[in-house]
């Protein structure tokens, strides 16, 4: 099998880079390997625009790299694309393709390319971030481009390809620049990948949860209400509610006290944390009585004032305080999607502040917690150790006493992790968990933050054996990242099909006639002692389109009563997760309920 690049000091390097450098390497060979991948997509993603500049030769293009899922191209034209363009400009590239141009690369000084590319606006723009004295063009056929690359040696090689979707994207993801074109496509170094990943699409699709939270009416969006901000409906509420007492109850058997900080706090308190000036672009500002106040991004600033409230021993560490707190960040508009990504959405927010030599317990007890959350709703997951980033505060010696400690804790008791370079938060290293659902998408979701930084800007201190001061370090910590992103996961995970425990409704109770709704209400009464929440379907239409309806909300039972079930005190089963039909008593029912909705604690 032929080389399509080679790895030179962990550098991806494309075969005619290394030949004219002299470079040697480890082979990188065509398949779905990551390198590969990455050379592979990213020149399909030039063939695209080889393929857009074909059918619409005003095109210009800015920048079109390789993303986790795939590869995109950032361009402008006069005519308007939209999704129906995609299969055009598919048959564009297969038959570029099949015409196996090389893919050749030459250099010119950054004032020749600003001289060939002159009429390009979006090329200029490109180059106005460029600092090198010199730059690479990639050409195949008569399409060119300035890039890095590295690519393949000929388009030909790329067969197996597919444009997933069309958006709109702000000229460097800047909201005040012009609006370009985004298309997005995959690709595949065979054909049963590609297919694969389109069947899981497929799924992915099916299973969408702003889809299911509709017919399961969990949760809706309004225009008038303002964009990412979701409102949660009765069944949305109701699950909420769930999660949020059984995680109560969770955290008080763990020793943590629930507290709760303000929605704003004053800037000065941010500007202390750094996150005036590491976070404050993501933050939303306003004036009181003169007085400028943030509204709170986090929570660990009102957990800081928590733990000033009183003084401390070293005999009353770990302290730990948990908040289901209400956050706002200010995201892109372009990227708010669903219940993924919103303005608003609610940690399941701790800090603990312990002693330096309680950080490895500490860590362990919360690994503990998040593979007990995370096994009981069949999550696999993996822990990425996340270093300094760019923008930082601190020293970079605490940052490394920081970095390993987390480390060592994880080797210590010999967990498996990942490192995330420069993937940190502002304050302090983290453990990030990464999940995998049902079928296979991994999402990033609870975090670990160790953090020395805070503490010290705010002079936190307890006293020691000796009465000396010392300072506490402080650990974030939230297990399922936010609810509304968690239930977002959740949903597509399950299907919306919910385990009992957990879902929003646990029986619908569907009378046959008028006379039969007072024994419904009964039931419905007797569900809510035991836990268990209802949902009456008595509205004015047949006894199908009631069952019906109640089926769209994938509840897990339903139950039907009529003349017998009351004369009787029993109950009409229709059992969705086991496909079954049966009778029992009404005492029976309430017991099989009551099992059900309580077998879980975290």
């Amino acid at each position: 099998m032929n080389a399509i690049a080679i790895k030179h000091n962990d550098e991806i390097i494309d075969l005619q880079t290394a030949r004219e450098l002299g470079f040697e390497g480890e082979q990188i060979h065509l398949d779905n390997s990551h390198e590969s991948l990455e050379v592979l997509r990213h020149s399909a993603a030039h063939l695209m625009a080889q393929a857009i500049k074909s059918l619409y030769p005003d095109a210009e293009f800015y920048v079109g790299p390789t993303v986790k899922e795939g590869f995109y191209y950032d361009f402008k034209t006069k005519e308007e694309i939209g999704e129906a363009d995609l299969k055009t400009i598919e048959k564009e590239m297969l038959s570029f393709a099949k015409k196996k141009y090389e893919i050749e690369k030459y250099s010119i000084s950054i004032d020749e390319a600003k001289e060939k590319f002159k009429d390009d606006h979006l090329k200029l723009a490109v180059m106005e971030r460029i600092t090198d004295e010199r730059v690479s063009v990639y050409k195949q056929g008569e399409f060119e481009d300035l890039c890095r690359g590295p690519h393949l040696p000929n388009i030909g090689l790329i067969r197996y390809f597919k444009l997933t979707k069309i958006a709109g994207a702000y000229l460097g993801g800047d909201s005040k620049n012009e609006m370009l074109t985004r298309i997005y496509g995959i690709a595949f170094a065979d054909k049963e990948a590609l297919k694969a990943y389109l069947d899981q699409m497929a799924e992915a699709e099916k299973r969408d949860h702003r889809k299911l939270g509709n017919e399961m009416k969990l949760f809706t969006f309004r225009e008038e209400v303002g964009a990412g901000f979701p409102i949660w409906l009765p069944a949305g509420g109701r699950l909420r509610a769930r999660l949020e007492s059984l995680l109560h109850k969770a955290h008080r058997k763990r020793g943590y006290e629930p507290v709760r900080g303000p929605e704003m706090l004053r800037s000065d308190l941010w500007k202390t944390s750094g996150h005036y000036e590491n976070y404050g672009e993501n933050m939303y500002f306003t004036n009181i009585d003169e007085l400028e106040f943030g509204v709170k991004p986090m929570n660990c600033v009102g957990h800081i004032k928590v733990y000033e409230n009183e003084l401390h021993s070293y005999r009353d560490l770990p302290i730990k305080y948990y908040e289901y707190g209400v956050v706002h960040r200010h995201e892109m508009t372009g990227a708010l999607h669903g219940l993924f990504r919103v303005r608003e959405f609610t940690q399941d927010d701790a800090h603990i502040f312990c002693t330096t030599e309680q950080i490895e317990e500490q860590i362990i007890e919360v690994v503990d917690f998040v593979d007990k959350i995370m096994s009981t709703f069949e999550f696999d997951y993996k822990m990425m150790i996340s270093t300094k980033p760019e923008k930082a505060v601190g020293s970079d010696e605490v940052w490394e006493i920081s970095t390993q400690a987390l480390k060592n804790a994880m080797d210590k008791n010999n967990l498996a992790y990942e490192i995330d370079e420069g993937g940190g938060a502002f304050y302090g290293p983290k453990i990030d968990i990464k999940i995998t659902d049902a079928i296979g998408r991994e999402w990033q979701c609870g975090t670990i933050q160790l953090d020395f930084n805070l503490p010290a800007r705010f002079e936190l201190e307890y006293n020691g054996e000796n009465n000396e001061k010392i300072q506490p370090v402080m650990i974030h910590r939230a297990i399922l990242g936010s609810f509304e992103r968690f239930i977002g996961i959740l949903t597509e995970h399950y299907a919306g099909e919910f385990p009992m425990f957990i879902a929003p409704t646990q029986v619908a109770i569907v009378p046959v006639a008028e006379t039969h709704k007072d024994y419904a209400k009964e039931l419905s009464d007797k569900l809510i002692d035991i836990n268990a929440d209802s949902e009456i379907y008595a509205k004015n239409d047949s006894l199908n389109k009631r069952i019906r309806n109640a089926e769209k909300t994938r509840v897990p039972m339903i139950v039907v009563i009529g003349d017998d079930e009351i004369k009787n005190k029993t109950v009409a089963i229709r059992d969705r997760r086991t496909r079954e039909q049966y009778n029992l008593s009404e005492e029976d029912f309430l017991t099989l309920i009551q099992t059900k909705v309580n077998e879980v604690n975290f």
